[in-house]
């Protein structure tokens, strides 16, 4: 009779293997391999607890490799989150609560939404930097109100993505000694052993990224891998690394160690045998009693585990009461909104850059809002994301609200997602709006999550000048804009900025601020219409105007300077400042109706940027002045000249469309 430890070990793995098998779809291998350390760690390890999975001070664990993501419904099930035998069945299925890979908001016990592989350990990079932030700024002696541990699950393709040494190297740098890594060294990707494109010593370039490294040689010993995470526990100053070696489908005469393990159904015949082979005598889907005894022992030891902590805190208030009020504050996720009646905040006298501009904001709200926390990719001299006494954020001051991420874009972006996942801070991140690039897939899952994470990107245009197409963002804006549930501002000046700003401290959902490095005036009647997306900045004299032209950021100034020159020639124009295409297209149709009215067809938008996404507002009949090309090396008031943005060409255009 097998011990309970390896009959919950096999439950795990039979309950997954069927899901997948039911479902036509799916990887067993993974799931099958790995059991043995997610039993150890979540029956044995982890702090958490399933009647409160929103506990603040439970550990979080990130299944990096979210394609054995019935490991996780598994383990959701057994230990009590709410998942039923129904749900495991509905694996892969129309509106069922286990989809493909896991998803963050839509399966209870999912700390983020991983699959696409190395994002996931990126995240959990980010929630220990806030668990060790939040620690440092309210644990006091004998009081750890904040003290848990960030896992995370990984496989062989999660370590070659460049992710993972990204935010590895992050990691490590910054000693983050509450962040432990499992590593399912099974050896075997899709294509087969990987040894055909996966021949580095994981372990050595872990030890040189200043990490621990424990190496764990059987991955089926429950006991040894429990140890490992044990002994991870007691290095505070290092992150750990346990490497597991494991056996892909474990179980699975036929494919156990295999490529075909990895990404298909066992098949019907196999999924038998795998039953013979691991004395599994139950019907599909079935949970033994001894397990579910088991189980509930595991769970009871978690909500005590909260009941203790829940002590700790009463007692905290009691002996803390200034800190526990900052404590709900800044776990409450919002923003005192108090801070945009203050008229200082939208004091911007001159002529400045956006990047300038987004810099003042910034610290008018650091000085108020002191769960903010954010940093750049080495760029914070020129995108003006330092915020004044607020510290740098290093191995030896976890205090600190200065982020410094390194040339690291992918990573910088992927741990801001994990900053915010854990609760407690807004965060932003920061660099040249070209490499956006580089973020991409990491902003998507900002995106898919809805978190309030702040991107601020600069040097916006061909305005970099001098610096060449390499550094001039020409189809950037299309590509955010084209992201489900992604808010792009591109302001026009200060109070646009700020007001900028103001829409990202209080939107659910990720914001990017899109900034000029050039100077551009101040305009009189900005900042209010930019929660409305787009806004009328100078209107026409008559009641419908001869042409409606409409701008973002810096383009905003020619078409000012084009509505005089269009009066002189007798035409009466309206000009609209759109910061962004995504708030205005969510206002009510009268609004619409008032800022660009159908009757009005004669309309011209210019942006420095690909015309991707104007045509649904100007229309059949109007012009988009924009660029469909690549840029060039050239002083910026040259290459806007040359490419045609001047008050002439606007002119032209405008007249045109008037005829």
């Amino acid at each position: 009779m097998p011990c309970v430890k390896e009959l919950s070990v096999n439950t795990i793995r039979m309950l997954s293997a069927e899901g997948v098998q039911k479902a036509n779809s799916g990887h067993p291998g993974l799931p099958m391999g790995s059991a043995p350390m997610a039993y150890a760690l979540w029956a044995e390890q982890m702090k958490h607890n399933p009647k409160d999975p929103q506990w603040i001070n439970r550990d979080r664990f990130v299944l990096s490799a979210g394609h054995g993501s019935m490991l996780l419904y598994s383990l959701l099930h057994l230990f009590g989150y709410g998942l039923t035998i129904e749900d495991l069945q509905q694996f892969r299925q129309w509106g069922s609560k286990t989809p493909g890979h896991p998803e963050y908001g839509h399966t209870v016990g999912v700390e983020t939404t991983t699959g696409p592989l190395g994002m996931g350990v990126a995240n959990a990079v980010g929630m220990a930097v806030a668990e060790a932030h939040l620690a440092a700024k309210f644990n006091r002696e004998g009081y750890n109100v904040m003290d848990h541990y960030t896992y995370a699950l990984v496989g062989d393709g999660c370590l070659m993505e460049g992710i993972s040494s990204e935010a590895s190297s992050l990691a490590g740098t910054w000693g983050l000694g509450k962040l432990i890594v499992l590593y399912d060294s099974n050896t075997i990707s899709i294509e087969g052993n990987t040894n055909i494109a996966f021949r580095e010593d994981v372990a050595k370039r872990y030890e040189a990224y200043g990490w621990q490294v424990i190496d764990v040689a059987n991955g089926t010993d429950v006991d040894a891998i429990s140890a490992a995470i044990a002994k991870a526990k007691q290095e505070t100053g290092k992150p750990s690394l346990i490497v597991v070696h494991t056996e892909i489908g474990y179980g699975c005469p036929a494919k156990q160690g295999k490529s075909s393990a990895h990404g298909e159904p066992l098949g019907e015949e196999n999924l038998e045998a795998t039953r013979k082979n691991l004395g599994w005598n139950y019907p599909p889907f079935t949970v033994p009693e001894e397990v579910k005894a088991h189980m509930q022992q595991c769970i009871d030891a978690g909500a005590k585990a909260q009941d203790e902590w829940n002590a700790l805190f009463e007692n905290y208030k009691k002996a803390f009461p200034e800190l526990a009020k900052e404590w709900d504050c800044w776990f409450s996720g919002k923003v005192d909104e108090s801070i945009f009646a203050d008229e200082s905040y939208w004091d911007f006298p001159k002529a400045d850059a956006t990047r300038n501009s987004s810099g003042i904001a910034l610290n008018r709200l650091a000085a108020k809002v002191p769960n903010l926390i954010g940093g750049s990719a080495d760029l914070a001299p020129s995108t003006k994301t330092l915020m004044k006494d607020r510290g740098d954020f290093s191995a030896e001051d976890y205090s600190g609200s200065n982020m410094h991420f390194g040339v690291r874009e992918f990573a910088m972006a992927a741990i801001g997602n994990g900053m915010v996942l854990h609760g407690g801070l807004r965060a932003y991140v920061s660099t040249f709006f070209v490499f956006s690039d580089y973020m991409k897939h990491a902003i998507r899952l900002s995106a898919i999550m809805q978190l309030p994470l702040t991107y601020v990107l600069t040097h916006d245009s061909i305005g970099v000048g001098e610096d060449g197409p390499t550094h001039e963002p020409i189809e950037q804006l299309a590509m955010l804009r084209s992201i489900p549930g992604m808010t792009v501002l591109r302001p026009a000046d200060g109070k646009e900025t700020a007001a900028a700003w103001q829409v990202a401290m209080t939107h659910q959902g990720p914001c990017a601020l899109v900034l000029t490095r050039q100077n551009l005036p101040q305009y009189e009647n900005t900042g209010c219409g930019v929660k409305k997306g787009a806004y009328i900045l100078a209107d026409s004299e008559k009641a419908t105007p001869d042409v409606i032209l409409m701008a973002t950021g810096s383009e905003v100034e020619l078409i000012m300077q084009a509505k005089d020159a269009l009066k002189e020639k007798g035409v009466d124009a309206r000009v609209v400042s759109m910061p962004s295409f995504e708030l205005f297209d969510a206002q009510d149709e009268a609004y619409k109706e008032s800022v660009l009215p159908k009757a009005v067809r004669a309309r011209v938008a210019v942006e420095a940027a690909s015309p991707f996404g104007w045509y649904k507002y100007v229309g059949l009949d109007g012009e988009v002045i924009a660029l469909d090309h690549f840029g060039a090396s050239a002083p910026a008031s040259i290459l806007f000249k040359e490419f045609g943005f001047t008050v002439d060409n606007v002119v032209e255009k405008a007249l045109a469309v008037c005829k």
